[in-house]
């Protein structure tokens, strides 16, 4: 009984400790996008038109990204105390799979925008992540392609 006490018991203590480890490796494998990006431009293609922002001059604007939700923060780069003054924020939980990425926008400032999937495509190339799809709000006539680079954020 002693050996079972002393050898058996630490051994299977061990085993039940480790298994997690492995489940956790596992999700930040499948999950690469977890983590929080600074987004560098958009692109959105609505009519024919296309227009450019480039986020690292006027907005600031970064989405955070864990097991089953994200968020996204905005604002403008002047403290609110120009003309271009702008905040935004909303979030929700996401599906992955594959490449295919869908938000359900729950939360946002904007009301209008909330309670809609948002189906992407992504890409990620070294801390570099690239999200192309559809954004189509039926109640505002939102129809475009938008095409966002982020940089991972790292700590």
């Amino acid at each position: 009984m002693k050996i079972f006490i002393y050898l058996v018991l630490p051994c299977m203590l061990l085993v039940a400790c480790g298994g997690n480890d492995h489940k956790d490796m596992a999700q930040k494998t499948a999950l690469p996008l977890m983590g929080t990006w600074k987004l560098i431009s958009g692109t959105l293609i609505e009519k024919g038109d296309t227009t450019v922002t480039d986020y690292t001059k006027v907005i600031s604007f970064i989405k955070i990204i864990n097991d089953t939700h994200f968020a996204f923060l905005s604002h403008d780069v002047h403290l609110g105390k120009n003309a271009d003054s702008a905040f935004s924020a909303g979030g929700g939980p996401y599906t992955l799979k594959d490449s295919l990425y869908t938000e359900h926008l729950e939360y946002c400032n904007d009301r209008q925008w909330e309670d809609n999937d948002f189906n992407f495509t992504i890409t990620i190339t070294n801390d570099t992540l690239t999200q192309t799809g559809i954004e189509k709000v039926a109640n505002t006539g939102i129809n475009r392609l938008n095409i966002e680079k982020y940089s991972r954020i790292r700590n």
